[in-house]
């Protein structure tokens, strides 16, 4: 591919007067187009092979499917431009295992090179982001960053696991590393001891062990660097870069890609699930009020979506699920709140227990559980108990809603007369008499006529209150 940068413009300019058209009297020595369509067609030319001709990205972030999403748009988009390579900056603490290895894949089946740099200062490459690096044509590491710590982990710790497990999980990582690095000349046996034992390397220490390549402060002193040193690819073959000066097309999530990425932290995920089941048992509870029903729906999808792409443990559903009964049963029976705080614990322990990750930033964490369980437990438990109690108590509506309802006599009773009981005049009948402004007492009614009774101590109040 001709190099089209502004310092070949003079041997481009010295062709063209080779071919500029000739004086009068004189033989040209070829056919030649006129200069301007000369021009045409060198400035199209070098607009389609000088752009994106490194596709750059950075990884801030867990490994997991949608960071897989992002590389492998990345490498297929560098392969259909043609470009020098593609530059991955990297920091991360980790992430998942079958991520990481289809990234590695990918990765090595570039059609372009592929360069992954820790960068900036203060960031690191551990776990999954290991594999990464060392999978890369070219690995670099920025001053103060650091790589390693490879190791395999399970959500318990390895003391959990059957011996014979163990061992098969820790020789299946070692291989893989050494699948790698081996073809790409670097330390076998520094790169395996990362996952064995988990040990960790500064960038000078990286360096000196030929885990990595080279050694930079940002990412033009890189591509400075990098400039005509010839690699050798995973398949064997060599390849030249020309990496100094080159045009960057920066790679940038897609809106799609961005909430994915939000949705992959399982605290949110836990959260939106919560939030989400709140609102459906508002709905249950208020039908037709459309809004908590319709909210409550697309926040437990959106939390299941997540829930399918991290590891989730299904079974921690079951604690979930057996919360939610605990605090249904709270409200049909007295247990002064034992069976709440039981759901309390059951959905805390199902939170914590609910995404099997390999790193702590995949996890729900403590405050998350704890913060989401006690306050939808103690909201659901008292929305429940309302809501029963209400369906239990008898609605009385017209005048039975009267009876043991007092009011006063506006005429004596002997035993019928006028009393005025919730501000209204009724004819009543009494089983004594009752003198005007005594108090009464509706025992019974009988279509529009009140049997009331006389209640002692209460005339004086009663009368002048009305």
């Amino acid at each position: 591919m001709p190099n089209c940068g502004i310092a070949e413009l003079p041997n481009w300019a010295r062709l063209l007067g080779a071919f500029r058209p000739r004086a009068a009297g004189t033989t040209p020595a070829r056919r030649f187009p006129s200069t301007p369509i000369l021009w045409l067609a060198i400035f199209l030319f070098c607009s389609v092979h000088s752009s994106a001709q490194i596709v750059a990205l950075t990884l801030d972030d867990t490994i997991q499917p949608v960071t897989k999403e992002l590389v492998e748009r990345a490498i297929d988009a560098a392969g259909q431009q043609h470009a020098q390579a593609v530059l991955i900056e990297l920091s991360t603490p980790g992430g998942l295992v079958d991520s990481t290895r289809e990234m590695v894949q990918k990765i090595l089946q570039s059609k372009v090179p592929v360069i992954v740099f820790v960068s900036p200062s203060g960031a690191r490459a551990a776990s999954a982001g290991f594999y990464l690096l060392e999978a890369a044509d070219v690995a670099a590491m920025a001053p103060g960053t650091n790589t390693g710590a490879a190791h395999p982990v399970v959500l318990g710790g390895d003391d959990k696991l059957d011996p014979v497990m163990k061992s098969k999980m820790e020789n299946d990582s070692a291989a893989f590393i050494r699948a790698i690095v081996s073809k790409r000349g670097r330390s076998v046996s520094a790169a395996e001891s990362a996952v064995r034992d988990s040990k960790s390397f500064t960038d000078e220490e990286a360096l000196q062990q030929k885990l990595i390549d080279i050694v930079a402060r940002d990412r033009g002193e890189l591509l400075r660097q990098l400039d005509g040193r010839t690699i050798t690819r995973f398949d064997g073959s060599k390849a030249a870069l020309h990496t100094a000066g080159q045009a960057i097309e920066e790679q940038q999530m897609s809106l799609k890609q961005r909430i994915l990425d939000m949705l992959m932290d399982p605290n949110i995920a836990f959260v939106l699930f919560a939030v989400g089941a709140l609102a459906l048992y508002a709905e249950f509870n208020h039908p037709g009020a459309v809004l908590p029903g319709v909210v409550g729906v697309i926040l437990v999808v959106m939390a299941l979506f997540a829930f399918n792409m991290l590891p989730t443990r299904y079974e921690s559903m079951a604690l979930i699920v057996l919360a939610f009964v605990l605090f249904a049963l709270e409200a049909k029976f007295a247990s002064h709140g034992v069976l709440t705080a039981g759901g309390i614990a059951a959905l805390t322990i199902g939170g914590l227990l609910l995404v099997d990750a390999p790193i702590p930033q995949m996890r729900v964490r403590w405050a998350t559980a704890l913060g989401v369980s006690v306050p939808f437990g103690l909201v659901t438990g008292f929305l429940m108990t309302v809501a029963l109690r209400a369906r239990r108590q008898k609605s009385l509506v017209g005048p039975q809603s009267l009876i043991g309802s007092t009011g006063v006599a506006r005429t004596p009773l002997a035993p019928e007369g006028k009393v005025l009981v919730a501000g209204e005049l009724w004819n009543a009948v009494a089983g004594t008499q009752v003198t005007v402004g005594q108090a009464v007492r509706v025992r019974g009614v009988h279509g529009l006529v009140l049997e009331v009774e006389p209640v002692a101590g209460e005339i004086e109040s009663l009368s002048q209150g009305h």
